[in-house]
């Protein structure tokens, strides 16, 4: 291969393990790197604690409790994850590089404010996991590419501006797809993401390790970016909450992009009312933003109250329920009638197409000055795509282009008997980590991924993931549910009355101490 020695096949064929141990970078004070050490202070006198494993499965909502009520400090929240994060990401890669040091003296800051009784809100020394495409200032942040290997951000994105401006202390930054450029987390310089449900499984991407850590319980909350469903697919796949709120609500200033007029970044949570504190934070008008919409911010949290029982639900059988594996359609059915029990009405409605609605010319021209410099520096399925990005007509992208804003236009108009629509979130199960390299790296033509996500980022409309039911083999199933433009409060609301009266979000993966990481068996590049 040469000058793709970058290639995540450099890196797979030396173990997953090993390669998780080798590449996970701490970030000290002035953004370098180097290789993870052991965590400092009482993690490390107290390793594999009992306490630090509790600590560690609070839902957000339930650790800020604790700081509220000075039952726990932020500092112990920060070391129960790194002790976390210590055992578990070598076998799911999930972080990419840990803020150790900016975590554990934030900390100590918070903890004065705490035990003076100035929080700053809900988020008070709450640890929180980046997707690796979000800007940190003096941290690398590389879009998992070996083109930003070394990027290192002098300003954060609006998004980490306001998470810190909230209290949260951000631990981390996590893998995902190259660039954000695919739907499994396979495709990374730092190798794939694995599934805490099934190590053998894709986690879903591009937000895979936002959502691996959620799962593991390495972090309390974690930011995911979401162009054609890479907040909710993952969230599906991991058995957590993702939402993709309206466009324009949650500023994307500050984020590597995929495509400016697609792209979204939300919360990903084990729960819907943290979703809801998280996007708290998050919302609100960015003037240096262009996407960014001023519109007025509820109380997301207080939303969670407001009844369900007249709700009007559509159902889009067509096409989002066809061809869904026999588990998921018997879980999603079971979903619904739920949803009935709690709400007032449901119909089958129709949403319009989204065919044709494409706007290339976007990716391409954020890349074209680095991918036409060091085209080897791309993964081999990134490349491919930006290759074909670069035929894209300008004509082409303006008839896309008008087609997306006219469709925002209308959609709305789909709510007019309905208030909610509900359908499966992943209509198929995850194909394996090998499986999904095999695919991506291929040269055959292939069929289209069935999805049920791209068409809410062409909408802009609110979307949510929650969990919804487990396949007979143990993998996580996701049920999503979307409102009109700012109808994250409904949105909410019916999610977390959902998660109410069922289970499915509180199982937790099968994973321990011991687990096994399973061999990739791909044959070797010839």
């Amino acid at each position: 291969m040469g000058s793709h020695a970058h290639s995540r096949r450099h890196f797979l064929f030396a173990g997953a393990a090993a390669l998780a141990s080798a590449r996970l970078s701490y970030a000290g004070n002035a953004g370098l790197t180097a290789p993870l050490q052991e965590p400092t202070g009482r993690a490390q006198a107290n390793p594999s604690s009992a306490v630090d494993s509790d600590l560690a499965s609070l839902t957000l909502k339930d650790a800020a409790d604790r700081i509220r009520a000075k039952s726990v400090t932020p500092s112990s929240l920060v070391e129960a994850c790194l002790r976390r994060i210590e055992i578990y990401n070598p076998k799911l890669n999930a972080f990419v590089t840990l803020m150790r040091e900016q975590a554990m003296a934030l900390a100590g800051q918070l903890d004065g404010e705490q035990q003076r009784g100035t929080l700053r809100g809900p988020l008070h020394g709450i640890p929180i996991a980046l997707k690796d495409n979000i800007d940190t200032a003096g941290v690398r942040t590389s879009a998992a590419s070996a083109v930003f290997a070394d990027r290192v951000p002098t300003e954060d994105a609006e998004v980490t501006r306001r998470l810190q401006a909230a209290g949260a202390i951000i631990i981390g930054k996590v893998n995902l797809h190259e660039f954000a450029m695919g739907g499994t987390s396979a495709t990374s310089y730092f190798g794939p993401v694995r599934n805490p449900w099934a190590l053998e499984r894709s986690p879903g991407g591009s937000s895979g390790g936002s959502a691996a850590a959620l799962s593991a319980e390495m972090c309390y909350g974690a930011l995911g970016t979401d162009t054609g469903g890479s907040i909710r697919t993952p969230a599906s796949y991991c058995s957590i909450v993702g939402l993709k709120p309206t466009y324009g609500l949650v500023s994307i200033r500050g984020i590597v992009p995929l495509t400016w007029t697609l792209d979204h970044c939300g919360p990903m949570t084990r729960t819907v009312e943290d979703a809801a504190i998280m996007l708290q934070a998050l919302a609100g008008y960015d003037r240096l933003d262009i996407s960014s919409e001023k519109h007025a911010i509820p109380d997301y949290a207080g939303a969670l109250k407001q009844p369900v029982s007249g709700l009007r639900l559509g159902i889009p059988r067509a096409p989002y329920f066809d061809l869904l594996d026999e588990d998921i359609r018997k879980a999603v059915e079971d979903a619904l009638v739920e949803l009935a029990k709690l709400t007032k009405s449901s119909r089958e409605v129709t949403l319009p197409s989204t065919e044709g609605a494409t706007l290339a010319g976007e990716t391409y021209a954020y890349h074209q000055q680095h991918f036409e410099k060091s085209p080897q520096l791309y993964q081999i399925p990134t490349r491919r795509f930006l290759q074909r990005q670069a035929d894209a007509k300008a004509s082409a992208y303006v008839q896309g282009w008008r087609q997306v804003q006219l469709l925002r236009r209308t959609v709305d108009d789909v709510f007019q008997d309905v208030d909610l629509l509900v359908m499966p979130t992943r209509r198929k199960t995850p194909r394996t980590v090998e499986a999904a390299i095999k695919r991506e790296e291929t040269e055959k033509m292939l069929n289209p991924e069935v999805e049920n996500t791209g068409q809410f980022n062409v909408f802009g409309l609110p979307a949510i993931s929650i969990p919804c039911g487990f396949t007979k083999g143990g993998l996580p199933i996701g049920l999503q549910i979307v409102g009109p433009h700012f109808g994250e409060p409904q949105v909410l609301a019916l999610a977390h009355a959902y998660e109410r009266v069922t289970t499915w979000h509180t199982r937790k993966p099968p994973l321990n101490p011991d687990t096994p990481v399973p061999n990739l068996t791909l044959d070797e590049p010839r």
